[in-house]
């Protein structure tokens, strides 16, 4: 059996692998993973002893965001949360006998999405490049992370995330499946991670005690049209594609502000290398079509 704390009590993230792990242990009738969680808000975690964990996975976090116009104090709170807290939590973790510290960073250490017509393939060979204080934040905090002596540091940095009740531009993008009544056809190729493949990825990080940098994505690329054609179908909603829309996202994607920013961010490229994110064990329990409808079916049933 594995002790595992989770930081961060009632994140999306945290709550979604805890369950897994849970229901893990229903399945095969014996508990292999305790999990506790953990409330990283104000100073009493730190009275919370470490000691009997075999893992700490680290979610604690703020999530990124619309950075423009943020003022100075509130990119000192996103180093604060994002950075200082993970490397003063895993130096508690490694002083207390914690054999390893899980940290959730973000492939936003490359630097935003490519703009639409562009691609932007990261690799083996590309070297971090944040574009704004967010990724920066949480470069920061791998670099302190690896400093640090006597325990096993396994940094994740996946793309976009999607899954019941995710946040971001998933949901964005599943109203506007449902609502608009044609599409364009545009193709672009991202990387995404469903959070049901995760949760088995962090299982798989955990039971072989594994450390270093890691790059989970699901088994295809998304195309972000394509994807919203998908959650249509599933919504029973009738859309027509039409190539004549392309023009019309090529021009948001030129607006200076917030709309290029919502338009390349959607429909621009950003993905890894697939050779990156193999780990010689299958997490990919669900492939992306059936990873799409689970997340409309929860999203319809718990709206």
């Amino acid at each position: 059996m594995k002790r595992i704390l989770i930081t961060g009590a009632g994140s999306y993230i945290g709550t979604n692998v805890e369950e897994y792990l849970c229901s893990y242990n229903e399945a095969r009738g014996e508990v292999l993973y305790l999990v506790d969680t953990l409330s990283q808000r104000g100073d009493d975690w730190k009275k919370v002893s470490f000691t009997g964990y075999d893992a700490v996975f680290h979610v604690t976090g703020i999530a990124h965001a619309d950075t423009a116009g943020a003022t100075e104090e509130a990119q000192k709170e996103y180093y604060r949360i994002n950075c200082d807290l993970a490397v003063e939590t895993a130096r508690k973790a490694a002083a207390e006998g914690v054999k390893q510290f899980i940290y959730m960073s973000s492939i936003l250490v490359y630097g935003e999405s490519a703009p639409v017509g562009k691609t932007k393939r990261i690799t083996a060979e590309t070297s971090p490049a944040p574009a704004n204080f967010y990724g920066d934040s949480k470069l920061q905090a791998e670099r302190g992370l690896s400093r640090i002596k006597g325990l096993k540091i396994a940094i994740l940095r996946p793309p976009l995330i999607y899954g019941k009740g995710c946040r971001g531009n998933y949901p964005l993008l599943s109203r506007l499946a449902g609502r608009l009544p044609v599409l364009p056809t545009l193709s672009n190729e991202r990387s995404m991670l469903y959070v049901g493949n995760l949760c088995e990825f962090v299982r798989i990080l955990i039971e072989q005690e594994r450390e270093g940098i890691f790059f989970p994505q699901d088994r295809e690329y998304v195309s972000t049209c394509h994807m919203m054609e998908q959650i249509a179908t599933i919504k029973n909603k009738k859309v027509v594609t039409l190539p004549l829309l392309n023009p019309v996202v090529r021009i948001l994607s030129k607006v200076p502000g917030r709309i290029g920013r919502l338009a390349n961010k959607a429909f621009g490229s950003l993905s890894y290398d697939m050779a990156m994110s193999e780990i010689g064990a299958d997490y990919r329990v669900y492939s992306l079509g059936e990873s799409i409808r689970k997340t409309e079916e929860e999203r319809c049933r718990y709206q």
